[in-house]
């Protein structure tokens, strides 16, 4: 069990950037914070000492970052199509390696808790699986007929999920790199005839910590997608069964959508969600339909990571800031 209590949450600090931020992680290890930026580059900062370093080497924004199992590699991938290993710890971080991974965007990173394996996944339709050591191609995975969003390892490393912006949701079998299973997280994403535009789909995914669920972050009920009016939600899986559990979703009108979701080892969710209502962290049971918490933030989030100590969170925004939260009392003077 963690000392974390979402309803004592409060700004442990605030870390500023010149431009709008799209997507956050901590290392491994968790010395550090790092959000990839509307102006091409990833930002990293000590949560120490709050000394910040740019990473250049992209040359378009970057939404997919990942970390290595040991905290000392960080994976970032760009809208550019790039792959770029870096070394996390590193004064003034270099690439180590850089691939043309997809073409268009790069939507996001998975890393195997060995280590070996890198996933990736973009608007190609493609999912790709790396090796970690030397940046090789090894294996390509078809199958998805739209972009694709997601890419997630189960706990026991067997297993590649990866999410499209239809709702589908591929199970991968990575010891024979084959297709194991397809599940349904459809109502997350919505064709709307009049503007000619599928909108929504699966924005982030989560196993639980005792891996039996899966969590689906994304938005329903998009009245207007190109005017980014829908609601926050999310579509809980029975990892086992393949099947939905529940829809979650706010109690109260929460105008936005769900851009990330992690799983606490204490056995809830927690997503953040960005729109026209602001920025808004949500806090789920799994056993229930509504948030058991809610807390507003001051400006609208874009991305967000648990930390490993399990009772801090980091959330990126538009007005440039990486705001570290922490679930816990407020330190008394």
């Amino acid at each position: 069990m963690n000392l974390a209590d979402p309803t004592k949450i409060h700004l442990a600090k605030d870390l500023v950037h010149t431009r709008p931020l799209v997507s956050c992680r901590f290392d491994a290890r968790g010395r550090f914070v790092f959000a990839g930026s509307e102006d091409c580059t990833v930002q990293r900062w000590d949560l120490a000492t709050g000394a910040r370093v740019a990473l250049t080497a992209h040359e378009s924004w970057v939404h997919a970052l990942a970390s290595s199992p040991d905290g000392e590699t960080i994976l970032t991938g760009g809208c550019d199509g790039r792959l770029i290993w870096w070394p996390a710890t590193a004064a003034a971080p270099t690439p180590i390696r850089t691939i043309e991974a997809h073409r268009g965007w790069v939507n996001a990173i998975a890393v195997n808790k060995e280590g070996t394996l890198v996933a990736t996944c973009g608007n190609d339709r493609m999912v790709r699986l790396w090796s970690m050591a030397d940046g090789s191609l090894i294996q390509e995975l078809p199958g998805h007929p739209k972009v694709v969003y997601q890419v997630a390892f189960e706990a026991g490393g067997r297993y590649l999920v990866s999410a499209d912006i239809n709702g589908l949701i591929i199970q991968w079998d990575v010891l024979v790199r084959k297709e194991a299973r397809r599940l349904d997280a459809a109502k997350l994403s919505k064709y709307d005839a009049g503007q000619g535009v599928d909108y929504g789909g699966v924005r982030d995914m989560a196993f639980s910590a005792d891996g039996s669920l899966l969590a689906c972050s994304g938005l329903i009920e998009a009245s207007n997608p190109l005017g980014a009016v829908s609601n926050p939600a999310m579509v809980l899986i029975d990892w086992k069964a393949g099947k939905e559990l529940r829809l979650q979703r706010p109690k109260e009108d929460i105008k936005g959508v769900a851009w990330g979701v992690r799983s606490h080892p204490d056995g809830f969710f927690v997503a953040v969600s960005g729109g026209t209502t602001g920025g808004v962290l949500l806090f789920f049971k799994p056993d229930q339909i509504n948030e058991f918490f809610k807390f507003a933030m001051p400006n609208t989030g874009r991305g967000l990571d648990l930390h490993p100590d399990g009772v801090r969170l980091a959330t990126a925004h538009h007005d440039g800031h990486v705001r570290i939260w922490a679930m816990k009392a407020k330190p008394t003077a």
